[in-house]
């Protein structure tokens, strides 16, 4: 897989890790949607769904842990630059069928660069969450399928992935 630009951008000309210089970059609305899901035992999404799981309502803590993420995205991956998100959405969608938990983030911002990161941390925080607080019924949980699914604005324009 590789894009329309092949150099790495965070390491400079002679190969050392550095902060991506955005300070040239116009400002502009920027929005990235990322989204992943968490494969359970049936008994476990019974719990969820019913609110009864010992610790309380699992996806609206897992939905503000995501939130919390998104906004320390920066803390987490060393060179991120820190930005003044304007909003973050976290929503779930439960699949009984397939006893999964669908994590849907998105991540919005004015500013110089991208909300990549941002919208994938909510994510990956809200999923690490759910287990968390489901992890004493069941440790088998499989975190799976986090990816960007779309992102739009800056000089880079779109990105919808594929499927």
């Amino acid at each position: 897989m590789s894009s329309s630009n092949d150099a790495l951008t965070h390491f400079d000309a002679q190969g050392q890790a550095h902060m991506v210089d955005v300070g040239h970059k116009a400002s502009t609305r920027r929005v990235a949607v990322a989204t992943g899901s968490i494969v359970m035992l049936a008994s476990t999404l019974a719990l969820i769904e019913s609110g009864t799981a010992k610790k309380g309502d699992v996806l609206g803590i897992a939905r503000i842990a995501g939130i919390q993420g998104a906004k320390k995205t920066s803390d987490l991956i060393p060179l991120c630059h820190p930005i003044g998100l304007t909003r973050v959405a976290v929503e779930f969608e439960v699949l009984s069928a397939s006893c999964r938990v669908v994590c849907t983030a998105t991540a919005e911002v004015n500013g110089q660069t991208g909300v990549e990161m941002e919208a994938l941390t909510a994510v990956q925080v809200a999923l690490l969450t759910i287990y968390d607080m489901c992890k004493a019924v069941d440790r088998g949980m499989t975190i799976t399928d986090v990816k960007l699914l779309e992102k739009h604005g800056g000089k880079s324009g779109s990105f919808v992935a594929s499927s």
